[in-house]
């Protein structure tokens, strides 16, 4: 059977508007218009006979054909990039794309960084930071690290690190809260986990006051406004040591209860690159460390 005649420059046109979600987006990273994008796109599909993306009005959704077509073409180019610079005498660079939700990127993994870079000076670690809502294939990453209770559909995770969440709050504020019944008259600043306060208050023995504080994305937000006195704030301690260290935020009661973990993920159907190998490999050794140290 033959195979039809791909056109190069039009898989790499669809391989990033898959990537970017918007023909107009792809086209600013292509520097091209947005009507030959479009064309790009409309050849490929005759040429295959199938269509590879639904227009809607939130944007592109992939078919499943897009779908299937996506993750070979990623690391096909990947793959000829690395060749073509063994051939051209270049340094073998391998890039390696990684989404991290923020709070655990800027606590934990930046300062952890200049480290990795100096035992792996073959890999391109790129970082994109988000609130814990990340699709892998869709945003062109290979690897995320997220918090959450270990079930994601069609990913492979391994944990990192248990979080376990206690109330945190200003220097002033803990003064007035001498016990777990006193925090029903403060501004209890929620995450949009809804049951993570209710949890909480299960733990320490008493019954969870009506929950009416302001609701965040952000576990570095709802520090910063606890530390201002702006409330109480439900956050993973060990996330927050600097604070807690330098005073800004106090911890007023032992109770704490987990209800999720920091997970490193990746898609299920997908071969590690030797990048994701050494990367998953560097963070197991990294995080069992700060496992250990603060079990002590």
């Amino acid at each position: 059977m033959d195979r039809p005649d791909l056109p190069l420059n039009g898989l790499r046109v669809f391989e990033a508007a898959y990537r970017q979600g918007s023909f107009t987006r792809a086209a600013i990273e292509l520097r091209v218009t947005q009507a030959a994008v479009s064309h790009q796109i409309a050849r490929l599909e005759d040429r295959l006979g199938v269509a590879l993306f639904v227009r809607a009005s939130g944007g592109l959704v992939p078919t499943d054909e897009g779908r299937a077509l996506y993750p070979v073409l990623e690391h096909g180019f990947d793959a000829m990039a690395r060749t073509l610079d063994r051939i051209t005498g270049h340094r073998n660079i391998e890039t390696l794309k990684i989404g991290v939700v923020t709070t655990f990127a800027v606590a934990w993994l930046l300062p952890r960084l200049p480290a990795f870079r100096r035992d792996h000076p073959s890999i391109d670690l790129r970082i994109s930071t988000n609130n814990n809502r990340v699709e892998i294939l869709r945003e062109g990453l290979d690897m995320a690290i997220r918090y959450g209770a270990g079930s994601w559909p069609g990913l492979e995770s391994e944990v990192l690190l248990e979080a376990p969440l206690a109330p945190l709050c200003a220097p002033e504020v803990a003064e007035y809260l001498t016990k777990p019944e006193n925090l029903g008259r403060e501004v209890l600043l929620r995450s949009y986990r809804s049951d993570e306060w209710p949890r909480w208050f299960a733990e320490a023995g008493v019954p969870c006051p009506p929950l009416t504080g302001p609701i965040f994305d952000s576990s570095l937000a709802m520090a910063e406004i606890a530390a201002e006195g702006g409330g109480v704030a439900l956050l993973p301690v060990d996330m927050f040591t600097r604070h807690t260290a330098d005073g800004r935020l106090v911890q007023p009661f032992s109770t704490v209860v987990t209800v999720g973990s920091y997970a490193l993920t990746w898609p299920a159907d997908r071969p590690p690159t030797p990048a994701m190998v050494d990367f998953r490999r560097w963070l197991r050794a990294a995080s069992t460390g700060l496992t250990a140290s603060s079990a002590g």
